[in-house]
């Protein structure tokens, strides 16, 4: 089956324009034609999904995904699942994130040197569902910085959450390894993180190391990521040209101006539904409202939301996703991120839309082809049941994600696929004009195929 229709649905395609009454026609992995309300559509002979006026969008991007972060409290509980349950783990992950309606994802960080190439490359030879992939490397760290969990009697590499830098020469040797394993990006920790207790304005890297990541990226044809919560490190991001910023909360004016300047260079994804479900949502694994107020999440959240805010009034690139695999935020609920942009950063629900498909195929550098349900493009969409654009929470629930397809293959599927109609038909006024013997897909019940 190559020729897919997908018809009596609304439509929200992802330019920015209203959603609007259509069918879209796949054949084999692209998009090859819609249709507004009275307008034709030559199905030809391709099988029918009838969507029963479900909302019809591009499928989502998260932009600051760690398929290899198992659900647990703690980065230790992270690092010790052994490799190979790990591996397994995130192959089962991605089938999740895929099934949520997350056809595209950037890895953040993975927990072992390979997890992320690994899942990409099965992902992408077909052996495991998942969404395409840019794989990304450990985190790259100092001694005692975030993602530096070995201990004095436990001094081993291959125990430590992220790969530990110290000095430039280790840097390149860091880098040229992880090019070596085939990533798509690097990732630094630039700067702290306070349940690490490492304050998050902290700036641990000397330049002389920064510059060596960036050169050597450079030389290799990478993408550098940073978690960069300080304003110093936003401001080193792009002052070093660093593509992918995460959190960014702290960035004063001056670090808006150089964004705002450089804007089509970056993306950042603030991670912000890691600061509101750590602040609100951890109690049950011992960090309290309190708690996290004393280490500084609700300074941290506060602060946040207001830069947050400026950034996408200057026409910043804000995306969302980061830091979903812990206890308190697992994996699969990530479609929060939409509603906390607009609680938070003050984004209209099309904006939080747009943030997660659009600006998604920019994130994976393949703007032409993914983000948008437009002629020519890739064919990754998702049915939901319900109106994002009233109600984001719908996009939060399974039950709601009535199909998933992906490069034209339909990965999750509650609406029945009916024979192929054979017929030019108009949708005009919902009253299809059909052939003798052919079948009216818009007044069929996908339930019942054996109706006319």
């Amino acid at each position: 089956m190559t020729r897919i229709a997908i018809t009596n649905v609304t439509l929200f395609d992802g330019s920015g324009a209203d959603p609007y009454p259509g069918e879209v026609l796949v054949d084999a992995n692209r998009i090859v034609s819609l249709a507004r309300q009275g307008e034709y559509l030559d199905t030809g002979d391709a099988r029918i999904i009838d969507g029963h006026g479900a909302f019809l969008m591009p499928g989502m991007t998260e932009a600051h995904t760690h398929f290899s972060w198992n659900d647990q409290p703690s980065l230790s509980a992270i690092q010790f699942m052994p490799p190979e349950e790990h591996i397994l783990w995130c192959v089962r992950v991605a089938k999740r994130y895929l099934e949520m309606g997350w056809t595209s994802a950037l890895g953040a960080a993975t927990a072992k040197p390979r997890l992320d190439v690994v899942t990409r490359n099965v992902i992408e030879a077909g052996a495991f569902p998942g969404p395409r992939y840019l794989a990304g490397s450990q985190e790259i760290t100092t001694a005692g910085g975030l993602g530096d969990n070995t201990l004095p009697h436990l001094p081993y590499e291959a125990m430590n959450f992220g790969a530990v830098c110290s000095g430039p020469e280790d840097m390149r040797r860091i880098v040229r390894m992880f090019v070596k394993y085939g990533v798509d990006h690097l990732k630094i920790n630039l700067s702290g993180e306070y349940i690490a207790g490492i304050p998050a304005e902290a700036n641990p890297f000397s330049q002389e190391e920064i510059a060596m990541l960036a050169a050597e990226a450079k030389l290799a044809g990478k993408r550098v990521a940073a978690h960069a919560r300080s304003n110093e490190s936003v401001k080193t991001c792009v002052q070093q040209g660093f593509e992918l910023i995460f959190h960014a909360s702290f960035a004063d004016e001056e670090a808006l101006d150089m964004l705002e300047a450089n804007k089509e260079k970056h993306f950042v994804a603030p991670g912000i539904g890691w600061l509101v479900n750590t602040l609100y949502n951890a109690s049950e694994y011992g960090i309290t409202e309190a708690i996290a107020t004393k280490m500084g999440y609700k300074r941290e959240l506060e602060v946040a939301a207001e830069n947050l805010s400026k950034m996408h009034k200057r026409g910043i690139r804000i995306l969302p996703g980061g830091d979903y695999g812990f206890a308190w935020m697992p994996h699969g609920t990530n479609a929060r991120d939409l509603e906390y942009f607009v609680k938070y950063i003050g984004m209209t629900p099309k904006e939080a839309l747009l943030a997660a498909t659009r600006l998604g195929g920019e994130l994976m550098m393949r703007p032409d082809e993914l983000g948008q349900l437009k002629e020519g493009f890739l064919a990754d969409m998702i049915l939901v049941d319900g109106d994002p654009l009233q109600n984001l929470a719908v996009l939060q629930d399974p039950t709601k994600i009535l199909m998933v397809m992906k490069d034209g293959e339909i990965i999750k599927n509650a609406r029945t696929l009916l024979p192929p109609r054979g017929v030019i038909r108009s949708i005009y006024g919902g009253n299809p004009m059909v052939e003798v013997g052919a079948r009216r897909a818009s007044s069929v019940d996908p339930m019942n195929s054996q109706q006319m």
